[in-house]
């Protein structure tokens, strides 16, 4: 079996994703082609964003004019989980962003029917509220107080730049949700230090950090994480576009499952990253590398953390060790 065969065969999750960012940017131009061309810029291969000022830039300037109400969002969302099942996704965490004023102005639970109402048949999606860390005021402070009696929500997730700290509310806000149930995820690792995944970890009490890269640089945060069960949500070719990590080749993830960290494969955002999830597995294989063996251990990492019935986790489990068998 060749290796993109393989990586197409295994049943995948995706744990970091997105929704603003996972547009499709082909609904761009076919909705607005004298305003969005079909090869832009920022898609061509060799293209790294200068700073995160640009890729924000970027990003909102091309998710902000679509979503505007909750049938774009339910059209985004059709789009993407086709290419998810297409790529043999069976699971799904996707944050959106809580609206702010002047920002997203549809009611988040108005986004989450929305996007619920567009999963297939076969692909189990989990939703997220996400925010930034400066979220936690006026109008917003109601709303995310409330979040957790919101059934229809699997969790939350603090995002945005690290160089903003984090707000005293977040640990009582983070502690609270968890006692209703809800997962709770963090952004760290990424932009800045090892020292900001200490911080999720031990301050905000989170077992779920997207990136965590940079905890490599403190072995003391990496043997922190494997002691309480951490999973780190990566994505890999965002770190190389981001300038987080210079390339594949360098990249810490296989450092960081030596170690024992758990770690899961993500794509973050597509729309302004130009990847898919085979490809991010298909660039680990060629860039950096890695074995059929370790692919598979990305894999079956996703559904040791999935939110799924214990029976439905040892069926995909069960399919993956019998995938790596075959063509081990």
């Amino acid at each position: 079996m060749k290796i993109d065969a393989f990586i197409q065969s295994l049943p995948k999750t995706e744990t970091h994703l997105h929704i603003e960012g996972a547009l499709p940017y082909a609904r761009l131009h076919a909705w607005k082609p004298e305003s969005y061309p079909s090869n832009p810029y920022f898609h061509a291969p060799d293209f790294r964003y200068p700073s995160f000022a640009k890729f924000d830039e970027i990003l909102l300037g091309h998710a902000l004019p679509w979503f505007v109400s909750a049938e774009r969002y339910h059209e985004a969302a059709k789009t993407i989980f086709a290419k998810h099942v297409a790529q043999n996704v069976r699971y799904v965490e996707t944050s959106f962003h809580l609206p702010v004023s002047g920002f997203i102005n549809t009611p988040a639970r108005e986004i989450i029917a929305a996007i619920r109402s567009a999963v297939p048949p076969g692909l189990e999606v989990r939703i997220f509220a996400g925010m930034l860390r400066t979220d936690y005021a006026g109008p917003m402070q109601e709303v995310i107080d409330d979040l957790g009696n919101w059934d229809e929500l699997a969790g939350v997730d603090l995002h945005g730049h690290e160089s903003a700290p984090t707000e005293p509310w977040t640990a009582k806000v983070w502690s609270r949700l968890r006692e209703a149930g809800k997962i709770t995820k963090v952004h760290a690792g990424e932009f800045d230090g090892a020292r900001r995944v200490r911080e999720a970890i031990e301050q905000l009490g989170s077992t779920r950090i997207q990136h965590g890269v940079r905890a490599v640089e403190d072995p003391a945060v990496v043997a922190l994480a494997v002691e309480r069960g951490v999973t780190f949500d990566v994505c890999p070719l965002s770190n190389v576009k981001l300038g987080v990590i210079p390339s594949l080749a360098g990249h810490p993830l296989r450092a960081l499952m030596k170690a024992g960290v758990r770690c899961t494969i993500s794509t973050d955002d597509p729309l302004v990253f130009a990847n898919t999830l085979n490809g991010e597995y298909t660039a680990l294989a060629a860039e950096a590398g890695f074995t059929r063996a370790e692919l598979a251990q990305l894999v079956r990492n996703g559904w040791e953390v999935a939110d799924v019935p214990a029976s439905m986790r040892m069926t995909m489990i069960a399919e993956i060790d019998r995938l790596v068998g075959k063509t081990g």
